[in-house]
């Protein structure tokens, strides 16, 4: 959209362009959710990664040999390279501006579209830099090219400063730029030399080419102020020191690098390292481009898949007959694995890149990986051996737990006093079934025609549950709504909870897409944390999202989380024919049970939350559930005074 605009402009015009660019920026000030995951500590610190990724694809392209990132005294960041300098020439969409201007004031602009300028890149095709400078209320940019250094400075999107010359740079290339959050997006919160420090590290080990530079001024105790990272070993060193210490069965991690090319004769590369412990559990971290994909992805599928038929396969050639019992769950219980892919044209699930999508990922994963475990197995009998046997003994104790756990689930079923507005499924088996924790009898219908009957059940809640955070503890075993979810579920409360016993497999949250039901969805997610905390830890705990809007045009409808996606539905159009109208659903008992399912039961087309704890930041979410559910209403009060102004629209 906003090269379109700037395409054939004038200097007379110049104050036109500049509104509309205005608009882009304060789209994402307005909704930073779309761009950076919201306003938390993580989408805070989402924005310094966003500028080393920019930093880390000039290394990876072979332009730049370091990377520099500064934690100033105060607050400021700044990122640096020796890579090729963001171009500063006038852009020949708009000759009135810079090229550094269009990339740092421009949605979807950037140097990554047309991939002659890097093979593979991180950035998020030019959205990375805008979107940082739209959040942050002083930015900095320093080019040092063809010998000379200019800078240009911005606030919340809009340029401060002309591009002006500084001086000669006969010794000196790269890009700097210095930014602060803005707070009156992220509030009180500050950027943590800790966290920063664990990002720079991650980029060393994630391309052995590059040098990372890390310093700090601010002390927090345990971080170095200043470091220097270089890892020629890549992943199989990272690996080597998260596993410092643990008992492993191989000496030598299964680890490698290879080059690829897809059919569409695209190149790519994928970098792994991986081993089995049985003294931790096992994880999964893996990569694009250098960035962080926590929800995996298509090249997660294709390793696991190569690691898979690779030890059936082993097992079959050595006459190991159990070795077919295996399944992935049994290689990641244990297994402790790294992967990095990087392709020229990365897509993603959602703007902050947290899933991999590209479907030639996993073929061409899968295909790279597998013949080098072949070949590391064969030549490793004693290690290949030992995998396999702790493999099989993996396998057969799930097989066996499986095999209790449907047994004590029909047990459960027959002798447990259910509670009788539960409609159970009919699945005696745990695996694949749900419970839907509904808001109210007139949900609990819709629900009830909408539901599969073989895999899904439904307990509608009477009103808001008791505040467990808030209540005394004899009042748990007394009150009747929470009383009817622990026999629902066939578990106890605090200590005596076993994440065996759950008689679901996955347990879902379904409430209005109101403030009241945003409210009932958080008294459930509390009393879940404080009382069942190991059923969200193994990921059995979702919330659903059921539309606010339906939009409709002729045949053809969409229907729309919130207010922004209604409104990017009815800028775009339907195709549809006749006029558009919509219909705004006021809970889920006035939902038709067609739309229900299609939108928030359906497997194949609804969108689940998994509920999870910040593994990098545990103590932080048990502060905040107390501060906004505990017994101090004054620690509540200020939450919101200090958060308050971030409410964009209140739906009362």
């Amino acid at each position: 959209m906003a090269n379109d605009l700037l395409s054939g402009q004038t200097p007379s015009d110049y104050d036109a362009s500049s509104i509309q660019v205005l608009e882009d920026m304060e789209h994402v000030r307005l909704r930073p959710g779309m761009y950076i995951g919201g306003k938390d500590d993580r989408a805070l610190h989402h924005m310094v990664a966003e500028i080393v990724d920019n930093s880390m694809d000039e290394a990876v392209a072979g332009h730049a040999t370091w990377i520099e990132v500064e934690l100033h005294e105060n607050g400021h960041v700044t990122v640096r390279d020796n890579g090729r300098g963001i171009p500063t020439d006038p852009h020949p969409s708009d000759p009135t501006k810079s090229t550094l201007e269009i990339i740092f004031c421009t949605l979807n602009a950037g140097g990554k579209f047309s991939g002659d300028n890097y093979e593979t890149s991180g950035g998020l095709n030019g959205v990375g830099s805008s979107v940082v400078n739209a959040l942050s209320d002083h930015v900095r940019v320093e080019v040092a090219r063809n010998k000379e250094l200019v800078a240009m400075e911005f606030s919340r999107g809009v340029p401060q400063t002309k591009l002006e010359t500084v001086g000669a740079a006969p010794n000196r290339r790269g890009t700097a730029v210095t930014f602060h959050p803005d707070p009156e997006i992220f509030g009180s919160l500050r950027l943590k030399p800790a966290r920063l420090f664990a990002m720079a590290r991650s980029k060393a080990y994630l391309f052995s080419g590059v040098e990372i530079r890390w310093k700090t001024a601010i002390a927090d105790g345990d971080t170095p102020m200043e470091a220097k990272f270089h890892f020629p070993g890549g992943l199989s060193d990272y690996l080597k020191e998260r596993l410092d210490g643990a008992t492993v069965y191989s000496e030598v991690p299964f680890a490698g690098t290879v080059d690829f090319r897809d059919k569409y004769n695209e190149v790519g590369k994928v970098e792994w390292a991986v081993n089995w412990t049985p003294s931790r559990d096992g994880f999964i971290q893996s990569y694009c481009n250098t960035v962080p994909t926590p929800e995996g992805g298509t090249h997660e599928q294709g390793f696991w898949t190569a690691i898979l038929k690779g030890i059936r396969d082993y097992g079959d050639r050595v006459s190991n007959k159990k070795a077919k019992l295996i399944n992935r769950d049994d290689l990641t219980t244990g297994g402790c694995a790294l992967v990095s892919i990087f392709v020229r044209d990365p897509q993603y699930v959602g703007q902050t890149k947290d899933r991999l999508s590209n479907e030639s990922a996993t073929k061409m994963v899968e295909g790279s990986v597998r013949d080098h475990f072949d070949n590391w197995l064969a030549s490793d009998t004693k290690s290949a051996g030992a995998i396999l046997d702790f493999l099989v003994l993996r396998a057969e104790e799930r097989l066996r737990r499986k095999q209790e756990k449907e047994t004590s689930r029909k047990t459960a079923t027959a002798k447990l006093r259910l509670p009788g507005k539960l409609t159970d499924c009919s699945n005696k088996n745990r695996e694949g079934t749900e419970l839907f924790i509904v808001e109210g009898d007139s949900a609990g219908g819709s629900a009830k025609m909408a539901r599969n009957r073989k895999t899904q059940a439904l307990l509608p809640l009477k009103g808001k549950i008791l505040n467990v955070m808030g209540a005394a503890s004899n009042k748990l075993g007394t009150n009747a709504e929470i009383s009817d979810l622990t026999q629902a579920l066939g578990v106890q409360l605090g200590a005596k909870f076993n994440v065996d016993d759950l008689r679901y497999d996955k347990v879902i949250i379904m409430t209005d897409a109101d403030v009241d039901g945003a409210h009932i969805a958080a008294l459930l997610m509390t009393f879940f944390f404080s009382q069942m905390r190991p059923m969200i830890d193994a990921g059995h705990l979702y919330l659903a999202c059921p539309p606010l809007f339906r939009v409709t045009q002729g045949a053809k409808r969409e229907y729309c989380l919130d207010e922004a996606e209604k409104n990017e539905v009815l800028a775009r159009g339907l195709g549809g024919s006749g006029k558009m109208d919509v219909s705004r659903f006021k809970g889920l008992g006035e939902m038709d049970h067609k739309d229900l399912k299609e939108t928030t039961m359906d497997p194949a087309s609804r969108k689940l939350i998994r509920v999870s704890i910040d593994e990098d930041e545990p103590g932080e979410t048990g502060d905040l559930v107390e501060r906004l559910m505990g017994k101090k209403p004054e620690m509540r009060f200020q939450y919101i005074q200090e958060n308050a102004r971030f409410v964009e629209e209140l739906d009362v």
